[in-house]
């Protein structure tokens, strides 16, 4: 401001010049941030030929055309190289580890068939749970055990894990569960021959040769699997709709009351913006019906009433919230069970103890029309977990490691014996950290928590694979489709740099 009060412009700064270089970015980079973006959007391959993704990318410093990624042909190339790199050092990974679990299912889509198979284990340094796909193999002709068999099989060797695998967990599935039976019965078997002949000299067996070349495809119960653990998450699944069917079967007047009040909420789930159920998500039936009781009697009628749907009567209303109610708690536990982070084999019987001990705790709230339902969760319940707790009692018996729980003569006791091991470990705290000064619990620790309670994992795989494989791409190679997803699924390039 002058002194005759006149205001005067600011003098304007003098501009800084900037003299860095914007960064250039090359081929290499280019390539895998193009590849990065396919891959993880799930975009075709001739993504790259597009005029217009090619403009865009001209507009990154340094990338003229030169460096552009050339056709699609050359570019799947590179693809190739960045899956074997991803195969690599996946099989880096589990040469370290001790142990290892897997899962597997079977998912049919756009008239192909395809045996998905995901690997699970516990990071021995800090006990967190990490995992990678690593199958997802078209499979032609009938599932049939002995096909399912030797692709597990297959899975298995091609990474190293046929010694390390604790457990392969699938659904009950018939093919599945029978293939891992003939595995049983075959290794069985083969250690019985094994005990008669260190019985005593035997005489030598001659085989034709001829005979066993000629012998085609023959190949059943030739195949060596691991310990099979069926899915809990399905099981519980198989409760929540077999077993409550059945019970409905038997009992019409609870009956007539759920197809009536389920059918008002399909009208509702048809005309009004609900969540709607799908057959993919165990949990999203009681999921849907929770949405709808969670408003007021008359809010939802009134609702009906613009909607043009029969209205809600008291009695189906009150049906509604006490079949929610029953069913809650096996929510609650398939959510437990499905989680791959923190989720340990351990946590399973416990996990379905708790199931059991909050249903009983409903019965005394529920009227008639559902107290017979809590019990028939129950019994169901129960079944499964005798069954579960029979498997656990045979794989620890018939374990090496079961000599841990064999104290031996007072004469034998080390300066740290197992059973002062055990004492001190009760006695420390509940850090997962603690297991590292108790190298004899460790080991038990990891393998008998390194499998999950459910295969969730591969069907969340299978659920990217829809992505990838939808009807518009299905002229997708099989062995283009499988490298593309599993390294969308072990987010690959996310973690390598350049």
């Amino acid at each position: 401001m002058r002194e005759d009060g006149t205001v005067t412009a600011p003098t304007p700064k003098q501009p800084r010049l900037n003299f860095q270089q914007p960064q250039v970015t090359t081929k290499a980079e280019l390539n895998r941030l193009v590849a990065s973006f396919i891959v993880e959007d799930m975009l075709p391959i001739s993504t790259v030929e597009s005029p217009s993704f090619r403009n865009i990318l001209r507009r990154i410093p340094g990338s003229g055309s030169e460096r552009l990624p050339s056709d699609s042909k050359t570019f799947a190339n590179y693809l190739d190289q960045c899956y074997e790199k991803m195969e690599t050092q996946l099989k880096q990974t589990f040469e370290r580890l001790e142990f290892v679990s897997t899962t597997a299912d079977i998912w049919t889509t756009c008239n192909k068939s395809f045996l998905g198979m995901t690997c699970h284990w516990i990071d021995p340094d800090n006990f967190q749970r990490e995992k990678a796909a690593i199958a997802c193999k078209r499979i032609k002709g009938r599932h049939t055990y002995d096909v399912v068999a030797s692709e597990i099989e297959q899975g298995h060797s091609s990474y190293g894990l046929a010694h390390k695998v604790t457990a392969t967990v699938t659904d009950n599935g018939s093919n599945f569960v029978k293939a891992f039976k003939m595995s049983e019965c075959q290794a069985t078997a083969f250690d019985g021959e094994e005990e008669e002949m260190d019985d005593g000299d035997q005489e030598p067996v001659f085989t034709d040769m001829e005979d066993v070349l000629c012998s085609g495809d023959d190949t059943e119960g030739q195949f060596s699997l691991p310990p099979h653990f069926r899915c809990a998450s399905h099981t519980l699944n198989l409760i929540s709709t077999n077993d409550v069917n059945k019970w409905f079967t038997a009992n019409s007047e609870s009956k007539a009351m759920y197809r009536s009040a389920t059918a008002k909420c399909s009208a509702l789930w048809t005309k009004a913006s609900f969540v709607v159920p799908t057959s993919t998500r165990w949990n999203s039936f009681h999921d849907a019906l929770s949405r709808i009781i969670a408003l007021p009697l008359h809010t939802l009628n009134s609702l009906c009433s613009r909607l043009e749907i029969k209205a809600f009567t008291e009695k189906e209303y009150q049906f509604l919230r006490e079949y929610c109610a029953v069913m809650k708690p096996i929510t609650v536990a398939l959510d437990i069970l499905q989680g791959e982070d923190h989720c340990y084999y351990g946590a399973l019987l416990p996990t379905l103890e708790s199931l059991m001990s909050r249903t009983v705790a409903l019965k005394p709230g529920l009227s008639r029309m559902t107290a017979g339902l809590a019990d028939a969760i129950v019994e169901a319940g129960l079944f499964y977990i005798s069954m579960h707790a029979t498997l656990n009692a045979n794989l620890v018996s018939n374990s090496s490691v079961s000599d841990f729980f064999d104290f031996g003569e007072e004469d034998d006791v080390t300066p740290y014996d197992s059973e002062t091991e055990v004492i001190d470990f009760l006695k420390s705290g509940s850090e997962m950290e603690v297991l590292n000064r108790f190298p004899t619990i460790k080991t038990l620790f990891m393998r008998y928590n390194t499998a999950i309670p459910s295969s969730a994992p591969v069907e969340r795989l299978f659920s990217r694979g829809s992505l990838v494989l939808s009807p518009r791409r299905n002229r997708l190679s099989d062995k283009r489709f499988e490298r593309v997803l599993l390294m969308r699924y072990n987010h690959f390039f996310d973690k390598c740099v350049n």
